[in-house]
């Protein structure tokens, strides 16, 4: 037999799953495969190996069934998602000019705000739109200016082929403003039920995830809200006469697409199983069960400082919307929390343009369809959020958990959760919490929210607590504007001196570490000459500007010769304030404080705190010293 023809006849053996665990733990030198599964805020345990056997039952073709494939049965290739960019802009002529624009560069859908302006200024919508409507969708969530700006399209021309959603969330808008206008709701019906006759292809009903998200929700409550509200609408424009048909056929829901991509994928997936369900279970045909989506990057996300890694951030979410398969896409500018740039928006036109074209998602129908990870993870997403609908509604329905303030401390838990990871850096932001660049020089122009839409004199409210925005970089911006500020006071950038052990292979890694810690608060460190005898550090101690003071070395140094320089600098400068990269034995600690170490910083200290502590000091020490 010739050579060729053993390798021919060469076959690999099958392996189970038991195989596999047996090796890998092999090469984990005592650890089990179990230890390295992971706890999502949405309480499900990641695996870290998936097999067919947590796939379960998969629909073998997108666009029926569940619907968790998608709505369409060929998907983006005779369906694809519409690059919905929303356009800025501060009078009429820079929307009409940016709006065509952005049509000649790939744009496909008709999206800005709406603003009071657009109904006060002398241009008329019909120009500013120059016909795109007839070509384009429409893809716009008024807010609370739904019914001028109807009004104002039922003035286009040929106006019945208007397509697209132009919608608004009552519910949503409540939550975020802290006050319930039964006034408003029901003009907000009257829009729905006039708009079906004028507009027939047009959606208006809008179920908007975008301010629970925003406010910090996971992916199981962001579900779970979007199905109450969604029964909720159904309940009460059935009331007001509507068929079910009918209403489905007007709604479209919209959702923030966060950082974790797989999750994000799920959420979407499950939210088509959901609301199949839900609509089943009132009768409704196949036909209208399929749920429209409309999608945008997170703000939750994203940054001030380093503000080019939000292309990697707005990437990453906008390509897992896309595998989602949702219907419109919005991606963020980078820079969209100091303010849009032409280049800004070009780029994040550019991000949809190269996944359909260079990416070719346009072309692949459910290519997340199969994954046994993906399938798992959309399942245990849709019976997590199935159970946060279930206690929605037991607790009386959406409007009742917003009067009691349930959701939102449901809502505010789950941020907490995610603030402390944050602060604690066992989950990293890039140029915010960790590689800050001290370098940087941005400022503070973070937009104002506006003024509440329904405190007005005619208006009956109801107030409830509000679901705030947030952002989980902010804490550590505000930080960098703190010690800003008191660089300007005290003509001198805040900072901590580095008492640094031994050679360099010696203290680096501590030295590295300290200085990353330090520098997501705004604090710069300032670096001794290798520490080797008391003389040594007495002089650097005695030459630095700053109050606090960081030993660097390794635990053999701070055994050896730590405790000494310690005693030394202690009664030298009592004034200073004494740290210690590392945590020492337990045995150990309890002879470090006594000797005068103040904090033991290491990977599990919390470093917004931290830094904190530090610049709240130096504020007092500031504000004291301007007194006398």
């Amino acid at each position: 037999m010739s050579n060729l023809e053993k390798i021919k006849d060469q076959s690999f053996s099958l392996k189970t799953k038991d195989d596999w665990i047996e090796k890998a733990e092999k090469s984990l030198k005592g650890k089990t495969v179990e230890s390295f599964q992971t706890t999502t805020y949405e309480n499900i345990v990641l695996k870290p190996l998936y097999t067919r056997q947590d796939e379960q039952s998969v629909p073998e073709f997108p666009g029926g069934s569940d619907f968790r494939r998608g709505i369409f049965p060929l998907g983006y290739r005779t369906n694809e998602w519409k690059a919905a960019q929303r356009i800025t802009y501060q009078t009429t002529e820079e929307l009409r000019d940016k709006l065509h624009l952005s049509f000649e560069k790939g744009q496909s859908a008709i999206s800005f705000d709406v603003k009071q302006v657009l109904f006060e200024a002398e241009e008329s919508l019909q120009n500013i739109l120059d016909k795109s409507y007839q070509q384009y969708p429409f893809t716009i969530n008024t807010k609370d200016l739904q019914t001028e700006f109807l009004a104002a399209i039922a003035d286009l021309d040929d106006c019945d082929q208007i397509s697209g959603y132009i919608g608004s969330d009552p519910i949503a808008l409540f939550a975020e403003e802290g006050h319930i206008s039964e006034e408003f709701f029901k003009n907000w019906v009257k829009n729905v039920q006039q708009s079906n006759g004028k507009f027939p292809n047009l959606r208006t009903v809008l179920i908007d995830t975008v301010p629970y998200h925003n406010g910090g929700a996971n992916a199981v409550q962001e579900l779970g809200i979007a199905m109450a509200e969604g029964v909720y609408y159904l309940e009460n424009l059935q009331e007001y006469g509507m068929e079910l048909e009918e209403i489905l056929a007007k709604m479209v829901f919209q959702f923030a697409i966060g950082s974790n991509y797989f999750m994000e994928i799920a959420k979407l997936r499950a939210a088509r199983v959901l609301w199949n369900r839900i609509t089943d279970l009132y009768g409704a045909k196949e036909e209208v069960r399929g749920m429209m989506i409309a999608a945008e990057t997170s703000s939750f996300t994203k940054t001030v400082h380093d503000p080019h890694v939000n292309l990697l951030r707005a990437g990453n979410e906008a390509f897992a919307a896309v595998i989602g398969g949702v219907q419109y896409l919005h991606v963020s500018p980078f820079n969209e929390l100091i303010g849009e740039t032409a280049f800004s928006e070009r780029i994040a036109r550019n991000i949809q343009l190269l996944l359909k074209e260079e990416a070719h998602l346009k072309t692949v129908i459910d290519p997340a369809g199969g994954s046994w990870y993906v399938e798992a993870l959309t399942n245990q997403l849709a019976e997590k959020a199935w159970g946060f609908f279930q206690k929605v509604e037991a607790t009386g329905g959406i409007l009742e958990v917003l009067k009691s303030s349930w959701l939102q401390q449901e809502i505010a838990a789950v941020y907490e959760k995610r603030n402390m990871d944050i602060q604690t850096r066992k989950q990293s932001i890039i140029g915010t919490n960790v590689y800050t660049n001290l370098d940087e020089n941005v400022q503070n122009k973070l937009r104002l929210k506006d003024k509440p839409y329904f405190v007005k004199e005619e208006n009956s409210l109801i107030e409830i607590e509000a679901v705030q925005p947030k952002r989980l970089a902010r804490p550590f911006e505000e930080l960098r504007i703190k010690a800003m500020r008191l660089e300007e006071k005290l003509a001198a950038s805040p900072s901590v001196g580095m008492l640094c052990l031994g050679d360099l292979k010696h203290h680096k890694a501590r030295l590295d570490f300290m200085k990353g810690f330090f520098a997501a608060g705004g604090i710069k460190t300032v670096k001794s000459k290798p520490i080797v005898s008391l003389g040594n550090a007495s002089q650097f101690v005695s030459e630095l500007p700053a109050k606090y003071v960081c030993f660097c070395g390794t635990n053999d140094q701070y055994e050896t010769i730590g405790h000494e320089i310690l005693a030394v600098l202690k009664a030298e400068f009592p004034e200073r304030i004494f740290y210690l990269a590392g945590l020492p034995e337990k045995e150990y600690q309890s002879q470090w404080i006594s000797e005068g170490i103040t904090q033991f910083i290491h990977l599990k200290s919390n470093c917004y705190e931290t830094n904190t502590n530090i610049l709240n000091e130096l504020e007092v020490n500031t504000i004291e010293e301007t007194k006398a």
